[in-house]
């Protein structure tokens, strides 16, 4: 069943047009993820759906009713946004309870119930008669978490939520994020410019890009068939080369490299034209030495070492690629050394 549909959705600003008739379908119990550079349109998006702006042209229907022109407090949505936003002076509780006591349609007593019940399930309810300024900064994210969810909306959104947390942190969130979410079944929109989270957290991924829709699909889909060089270089930062393919051969430009093409390749491929092969970080390796296993000469720039793994800089064709190695290998000084890649990982993206 589908909770949510835009449909041609547009916004300007001006004469600036930042949404350019946005398409999009968000299943029931689905979390989706708007991911894209700073100025791609994402959190624009966002707000037109919970109704904080007016979308020039075009529609957005919620349960199959079209609230394009209806205000905030009667879409029945759950919203988090990177501000927390919790008053100083109220409690915890009070908090949580702001947002339905503002709605007006239960009683207090109902209020009270569903308000511990949320802080309940962001693991709070002991906290509840604090005040924010004696929480810690995730335990100020919990009591917004639990603000946006207590009375049980229909789609929930959150605006870069995690932001503002350190990195430790962060992680923990996002596998309390994805548990709440498998618990509750809360269709969730997500917006973020960090892939890693998106990725994580997320059913589907929407890449935006300049106010239209680059691509989207499973994070398995984005990550392993990009089907344009932006999007192979936000999701994953892939090494690009130019070349031109004949047949299921690419060739480098620069270079007398060929490489074998694997994985997707647009319609309408045609033998002679010039794109670019895309080879992932983590599917290249390298040797001391040219053999066998890495049968193209290249020279090591430079290494960093990251704890987890290694990356290394290296030169071909006169471009520089990055190969991330495991961290138990022996570490390679910079000279001259061999680059092979996993068998199928090079991919072709037209130009």
């Amino acid at each position: 069943m589908t909770t949510l549909t835009i449909s041609s959705l547009t916004k300007d600003f001006k004469s600036t047009q930042v949404l350019k008739g946005i398409d999009l379908a968000v299943e029931s119990g689905e979390f989706i993820s708007l991911l894209g550079p700073s100025g791609c349109g994402k959190t624009t998006l966002l707000r037109c759906i919970a109704g904080l702006e007016s979308p020039t042209s075009g529609t957005i229907e919620i349960g199959g009713t079209d609230v394009t022109r209806l205000p905030p407090e009667k879409r029945h949505l759950g919203m988090m946004f990177q501000s927390y936003a919790l008053f100083p002076h109220m409690t915890v509780v009070e908090n949580v309870r702001f947002g339905l006591r503002m709605a007006g349609d239960k009683p207090k007593a109902e209020q009270r119930e569903l308000s511990h019940r949320a802080l309940e399930r962001v693991q709070m309810g002991h906290l509840a008669d604090r005040h924010p300024a004696q929480l810690s900064g995730g335990q100020q994210q919990r009591v917004a978490l639990a603000r946006a969810i207590a009375f049980e909306p229909r789609v929930l959104l959150l605006d870069e939520p995690l932001s503002n947390l350190d990195a430790r942190l962060r992680e923990d969130m996002q596998i309390e994020l994805k548990e709440l979410h498998r618990t509750l079944g809360l269709t969730t929109i997500f917006v973020t410019h960090d892939q890693e989270e998106a990725m994580s957290l997320s059913d589907r991924v929407v890449l935006m890009n300049g106010g239209v829709i680059e691509q989207e699909g499973a994070p398995t889909d984005l990550y392993g068939a990009p089907r344009s060089s932006f999007a192979a270089d936000f999701i994953g930062s892939a090494n690009l080369l130019p070349a031109t393919r004949s047949g299921a051969t690419a060739y480098l430009q620069g270079s007398d490299v060929a490489v074998t093409i694997g994985g997707y390749a647009p319609v309408g491929t045609v033998d002679g034209e010039d794109g670019q092969v895309m080879l992932r970080q983590e599917d290249l390796h390298v040797r001391a030495a040219v053999d066998a296993d890495a049968p193209v000469p290249v020279e090591i720039v430079t290494s960093v070492y990251r704890g987890a793994d290694v990356v290394y800089v290296v030169e071909l064709a006169g471009r520089r690629l990055r190969v991330v190695a495991p961290r138990h290998e022996v570490l390679l000084p910079a000279g001259p050394a061999g680059l092979g890649w996993r068998e199928g990982a090079a991919l072709w993206l037209a130009a």
